[in-house]
């Protein structure tokens, strides 16, 4: 029994994200939380909204659920759409500023 919750377009490169996401690959869900919550950075804020999400998506869908018994089964990260912008530069220059966004899936399921 597994459940999934997605995070669209969040605003921080995915590359960022992907570093946090692997602290809590494979790992239990109370730690996981633990982990997320002393972590200083940007995503693990993304990251824990986004696990509370698919354990709450797991305890809705699956009524006989064990929820001490839920693990991180798979944290995905891909790259959204890219905004591009432009930063003025010397001499009548424009330089590209690419702003990255971020696909960030959470699938959590309980551990036999």
């Amino acid at each position: 029994m597994q459940a999934t919750a997605h995070l669209r377009y969040a605003r921080i490169s995915p590359r960022k994200v992907s570093i946090v996401g692997e602290l809590i690959r494979g790992k239990d869900v109370k730690y996981a939380r633990a982990v997320l919550s002393h972590t200083p950075k940007a995503a693990a804020q993304l990251i824990l909204k986004t696990l509370n999400s698919a354990c709450a998506n797991a305890e809705d869908k699956y009524e006989d659920i064990d929820t001490d018994r839920l693990f991180v089964s798979e944290v995905l990260v891909g790259a959204g759409p890219t905004l591009k912008r432009i930063m003025p530069r010397a001499r009548g220059r424009a330089f590209r500023i690419l702003k990255r966004t971020s696909h960030i899936t959470v699938t959590v399921a309980e551990r036999e």
